[in-house]
C-alpha cells in the first residue's frame, strides 16, 4: 500500500509498505521518493564535504570522521581486506601498520566498545589524498574496482550503503518496523546538524540519469534480501509507468526554487 506522508523531519515524500516476505513480524516502510530520485554520488565532482564549513579543496566528501562498524563481523571483515590492499591502493597503508586501521569510540555500560576506522591527518586512514598517484578516494574502492567486483564486498557497511539508510523500530508485540530511507544529516546523530554541507539536501546532487533504486540495486538487493527487492523494484516500475497519473511524490532538494514575480 502506498501512502504519501508529511513526516516531522520535513517535507511530504511517498511511503510504500512490504510485509517482510521471509522474517514474519517484519513490516517495511520504504522511501518511494528518495528511491525513485536522481540521487547520485558526486564525490570530486562538486561535493562539499562535511566539516562545519564547505571545504572542496581538501576532497574528504563523507571520509572526513572515519566509518564506524556495525558490529564485529563488519570490522574484522575490512582488517581482513586490509591486508590485501597494495601500497598503490592505498596511500597510507605504512601508517596502518603502525597505528591500526581502527580505534575506541566510546564505550558505554552493557554495551561494550564502539569502533570506527583510524583517523589519519583529519580524515579516514582509507581516504586517498589530492596527491596520491592513483586519485583522491576511498581505497576499499579502489581495491574493488581493481578487482572488477562491487565495492560493497570491501567497505565496512555504513560506507557501501549511504546514502541509504535502515532503522529498525522493534515494537511492543515484539514485531519490527523497518524504514529504508535516506542517510540524512540526522543519520549522523547531533554532529550532523553542524555540517555545512550534506549532499542529499542539494540540488547538484540530484543529476543522475536513473533514479536510485537502479543505479543502487546491488546495495538495496542486499538490504532488502532478495525476494523483498523483487517486489519493491517491481512496484517502483509500476509507479514510474503510472506516473501520468499519479506522479511520485518529487523529492525536496531536487525542485527547484524559483524566486521572484512568475511572468
Amino acid at each position: 500500500m502506498s501512502r504519501r506522508d508529511r513526516t516531522p523531519a520535513g517535507p511530504a515524500r511517498e511511503w510504500v509498505t512490504f510485509d517482510d516476505p521471509v522474517e514474519e513480524g517484519r513490516i517495511w516502510q520504504i522511501d518511494v521518493t528518495f528511491l525513485m530520485s536522481s540521487y547520485r554520488c558526486i564525490f570530486g565532482c562538486g561535493c562539499q564535504g562535511i566539516w562545519t564549513a564547505p571545504t572542496p579543496e581538501l576532497g574528504h566528501g563523507c571520509c572526513t570522521y572515519g566509518a564506524h562498524f556495525s558490529d564485529k563481523a563488519d570490522r574484522e571483515h575490512v582488517v581482513k581486506v586490509a591486508k590485501e590492499l597494495s601500497a598503490d591502493e592505498w596511500q597510507f597503508a605504512k601508517v596502518a601498520k603502525k597505528k591500526g586501521i581502527y580505534e575506541k569510540v566510546v564505550e558505554d555500560e552493557g554495551d561494550g566498545p564502539e569502533w570506527k576506522t583510524t583517523i589519519h591527518k583529519d580524515a579516514c586512514i582509507f581516504l586517498n589524498r589530492l596527491d596520491f598517484p592513483a586519485g583522491a578516494g576511498c581505497a576499499l574502492h579502489l581495491h574493488a574496482l581493481n578487482r572488477g567486483k562491487h565495492f560493497s564486498e570491501y567497505k565496512p557497511e555504513v560506507c557501501w550503503q549511504v546514502p541509504l539508510r535502515r532503522i529498525d523500530d522493534e515494537q511492543d508485540d515484539g514485531s519490527v518496523i523497518s524504514r529504508l530511507t535516506e542517510f540524512g544529516r540526522d543519520g549522523w546523530g547531533e554532529g550532523g546538524e553542524d555540517f555545512g554541507w550534506w549532499c542529499t539536501e542539494q540540488p547538484a546532487a540530484y543529476t543522475a540519469t536513473e533514479p536510485v533504486y537502479q543505479s543502487m540495486s546491488v546495495e538495496l538487493r542486499k538490504m532488502l534480501g532478495k525476494r523483498l527487492h523483487k517486489q519493491v523494484v517491481a512496484y517502483l516500475e509500476q509507479r514510474r509507468k503510472a506516473a501520468g497519473a499519479l506522479p511520485p511524490v518529487a523529492h525536496p532538494a531536487a525542485v527547484p526554487v524559483k524566486l521572484g514575480r512568475k511572468k
